[in-house]
């Protein structure tokens, strides 16, 4: 009798310490380390860990949302503490939940929400700069750039936001919402859309940064994208800013405090700020 079921599991992940999440050749990855894991508590047949998203080398996440198949006999509420106790400190199991057959991590996702963290202090921080980009020559202007943000809602070709090398048959994706706010130092970006482009937040968030820094007008940063002038885009934000937060399914599969948004939010009052540089020099 086959007693094969699907299991579903919200992740975090400390991606500093992983070439990305997809397998490859000779390198430490989020899914091969699982698949191993997951292949010692349930020998019985080859396991594969499918992910809502394919984040990148550096990129952390909060709220992974994957599935596999297994056959043992293990209840599905002990999942989470049997892989935590052999999976490395870098990764952790939140909540563990059976799924239907049919039901898929990633194309039974709505959407995907990811937050950028940028320190925008005149000084280092070593504690933030694992997970911040640190920004410091000039102030952002943070209208600015909620205006450019606001310009990418809806139904898109975000073209000049994917890197080379994509699958995807196309560049199209619906940016359903998007959110941008100060709190002393700390400048965080929030993005949700039914899907993301490869490299497209960190390819955005370049272009964004520039735009608060006043290197970049709103009209050019319109003009850039909506033309796909993928030529023009030429800054990719670091890696490590990056975390995906959440993923939304149609029926709540997790209890909602577990799975959503456990990455933390820092606030860290303005110092020196007569240190920024406030004009563009030649």
């Amino acid at each position: 009798m086959d007693l094969k079921r699907r299991i579903a599991l919200v992740i975090q992940y400390d991606g500093s310490s992983f070439r990305g999440w997809q397998n490859q050749k000779d390198s430490i990855t989020v899914q091969g380390t699982l698949e191993e894991k997951i292949a010692e508590l349930d020998p019985t047949r080859p396991v594969k860990v499918i992910a809502a998203g394919r984040t990148d080398s550096g990129v952390h996440a909060s709220g992974q949302v994957v599935h596999f198949d297994c056959s043992g006999p293990i209840p599905i509420h002990k999942w989470s503490s049997a892989l935590n106790g052999r999976l490395p400190a870098s990764i952790k199991v939140i909540e563990a939940a059976r799924v239907p057959s049919n039901w898929h991590a990633c194309y039974s996702a709505k959407y995907r929400r990811y937050r950028y963290t940028i320190f925008n202090g005149s000084y280092p921080n070593l504690f933030l700069q694992n997970i911040s980009w640190h920004k410091y020559r000039f102030k952002l202007d943070v209208n600015l750039m909620k205006h450019a943000l606001n310009g990418l809602l809806g139904l898109h070709d975000f073209a000049a936001f994917q890197k080379a090398g994509s699958k995807r048959s196309n560049s199209l994706t619906t940016v359903q919402d998007v959110s941008i706010c100060r709190d002393g130092d700390i400048v965080t970006v929030e993005i949700q859309a039914s899907g993301f482009l490869y490299g497209m937040v960190r390819l955005l968030m370049g272009q964004l940064v520039a735009v608060g820094e006043k290197r970049l007008s709103l009209e050019k940063f319109s003009f850039r994208w909506r033309k796909g002038l993928r030529d023009e885009v030429k800054e990719s934000a670091p890696a490590h800013g990056l975390c995906l937060i959440r993923v939304g399914y149609e029926e709540n599969i997790f209890s909602k405090e577990k799975s959503f948004d456990t990455f933390p939010r820092f606030s860290l009052p303005i110092f020196e700020s007569s240190k920024y540089v406030n004009k563009i020099k030649d």
